[in-house]
């Protein structure tokens, strides 16, 4: 078994703890989403280090252990790409492969897209391109549909009492209801991610990152990615309808889809047998194994 370690490291001016597996200079980094952790990449971390990758995996500014800047515009996009090259730099990182879910998965498309690093590889796992997502939110109401927690996340206060009310248990049943495998989440994962959303300012954190983004088009600066890409999607998402899958072939000339269909959005959790395994092919195929 490869081990995993935890540490804290600077970058960009914060502090971000993360998990790391492996050693080198060849760094895979793992972004996560909301309203989860580092943690969630716990099953994947020692694969990667298997094949030749230091794999860390941090949590996001406002999440966990890692430094929670005060006000909203702490948390726009450029702000968090300057995290992913900062940690990048600070690891002292010769290749580096770029892995996001959710809000990491956006994270990490804004990286590609602004070119803040060189990639020599990009995972996105349930995360649209941004330009697809703000093409097909526009021109159907299905997606406006699923995206409807996006505007309540707007509202002052509000969300914050509904996600952290009884020690965020809006949280717990969330991830749980919304996951196809019974599983995905076993309780010591539901009460860490609970710990997290619950700590002072820790909500109101992770809910900026829908407050300081909400105008998707203008978040990444130019739409195309020129660089190899593995699009990994569970089709019964609920919050993110199958539709951006296809499009994303526009932005991306070197594109691999990975479809899953019987798995919900939480993908490195619920299926992580099946995500290291399109991941360990591709990786294969694009000479980027270890």
């Amino acid at each position: 078994m490869v081990e995993i370690r935890t540490r804290a490291v600077e970058a960009n001016g914060l502090r971000f703890a993360i998990d790391e597996a492996g050693d080198g200079d060849r760094v895979a980094l793992l972004l996560h989403g909301f309203p989860q952790s580092r943690r969630c990449w716990r099953h994947l971390l020692p694969a990667l280090a298997a094949r030749g990758w230091r794999a860390v995996a941090p949590d996001m500014r406002g999440y966990g252990g890692s430094s929670r800047p005060a006000g909203r515009a702490e948390y726009r996009i450029e702000h968090l790409v300057a995290d992913v090259a900062g940690l990048f730099d600070a690891l002292g990182a010769r290749q580096r492969l770029l892995i996001g879910h959710d809000w990491g998965g956006i994270v990490a498309w804004a990286v590609a897209i602004r070119q803040a690093r060189p990639l020599d590889g990009l995972v996105i796992l349930n995360a649209p391109h941004p330009a697809v997502f703000d093409r097909v939110i526009r021109s159907g109401w299905r997606q406006r549909l699923r995206s409807w927690y996006v505007l309540f996340f707007q509202l002052p206060w509000l969300p914050e009492l509904a996600m952290t009310r009884d020690h965020a248990a809006a949280v717990g049943r969330a991830l749980r209801k919304s996951a196809c495998r019974a599983d995905t989440f076993p309780p010591e994962v539901l009460a860490h991610y609970r710990d997290n959303a619950a700590a002072p300012g820790a909500m109101t954190a992770m809910l900026s990152y829908y407050r300081a983004n909400l105008d998707i088009a203008a978040m990444t600066e130019g739409q195309g990615v020129d660089v190899p890409t593995l699009l990994i999607w569970g089709e019964r998402d609920h919050a993110l309808g199958s539709e951006l899958i296809a499009p994303t072939v526009s932005y991306v000339p070197d594109l691999t889809i990975r479809r899953l269909p019987e798995v919900s959005h939480w993908v490195p959790e619920e299926a992580p047998a099946e995500v290291e395994a399109a991941l360990a092919a591709w990786l294969r195929q694009r000479g980027l194994a270890g």
